[in-house]
């Protein structure tokens, strides 16, 4: 299993859209969005370091492979 890290965006898009692939990241909040990644298998970074910037960097990724 990969290790997955606030600044690994892609891989943690791609396991967002294998573990909810019927979520629509635009209906999903940033808040909602922290603890979807934080429960991802194989996260293993610290929750305090994630910025809103990267919150939204995968937001915006995953919006882009959905669509």
């Amino acid at each position: 299993m990969q290790e997955l890290y606030w600044d690994s965006t892609y891989a943690i898009v791609v396991a967002l859209m294998e573990q909810y692939p019927h979520l629509q990241p635009e209906m999903v909040g940033l808040d909602e969005l922290t603890e979807m990644v934080e429960n991802l298998p194989g996260f293993v970074d610290d929750p305090a370091l994630a910025t809103e910037r990267m919150l939204l960097d995968v937001q915006i990724t995953w919006y882009e492979e959905t669509h």
